[in-house]
């Protein structure tokens, strides 16, 4: 199986190779920042790619950036993504859809040998691979996934006479309450649907898209 390994870490990137190689595997690149992913894999269009989430310049999310931009000019490119802890924003954007041939694994698991080759494999053919830690924190996040779900009911009532086109004196002549009582409720909603101060603008639209689209 010819592999290419993304990690900054040189130790655990040389770790990998040698691993891959004694396994009797081939190891057709390496890439110890983000924006080296992408060509790499396109040019060599290997059986599987192992990539760490964070890499430099940013260490935020350019492993995975660089495995969904890949797998979509690759299609079916197995992936396995390494990660330090449980990321499970990328987990989740990586296995949405029912997609094949992808995996996520804690770099601890890498030290388990016998159990790291074997993940590799069932990517590389076309099956998952998942940490047990990432799938309790997928379990998780179904049940918390609802934002509106954790609306108390005057808070959706709030909502849903913004998202008619009410301004807090209207909704407050409404509901039978202060303007200040709607000023809180409002702000409430925008931290429960997360959505930051910075974006002051535009979080009244956001907040009555969130509504619509549930």
């Amino acid at each position: 199986m010819r592999v290419v390994i993304a990690e900054d870490n040189a130790l655990l990137r040389e770790g990998l190779v040698l691993l891959l190689r004694s396994s009797g595997h081939e190891v057709a690149g390496v890439a110890a920042t983000g924006p080296e992913i992408l060509p790499l894999l396109i040019e060599q269009r290997p059986d599987a790619a192992v990539l760490d989430v964070r890499m430099p310049p940013g260490f935020r999310d350019e492993g995975l950036r660089a495995a969904l931009d890949a797998r979509e000019q690759l299609p079916g490119l197995p992936v396995l993504v390494l990660s330090q802890y449980v990321e499970e924003t990328y987990a989740a954007e990586l296995l949405g859809g029912g997609a094949r041939g992808v995996g996520y694994l804690l770099k601890d698991r890498v030290g388990r040998v016998d159990e790291f080759l074997d993940a590799l494999g069932r990517v590389a053919d076309g099956g998952t691979a998942l940490d047990p830690e990432v799938v309790t924190e997928l379990m998780s996040r179904r049940r918390r996934d609802d934002p509106l779900g954790t609306l108390t009911p005057r808070e959706r009532e709030v909502l849903q006479l913004m998202a008619e086109g009410h301004d807090n004196a209207t909704i407050a002549k409404s509901l039978v309450v202060t303007e200040r009582s709607v000023h809180k409720h409002i702000g409430n909603v925008f931290t429960k649907l997360e959505l930051p101060p910075s974006d002051s603008g535009h979080r009244r639209v956001r907040a009555v898209l969130a509504y619509l689209n549930a």
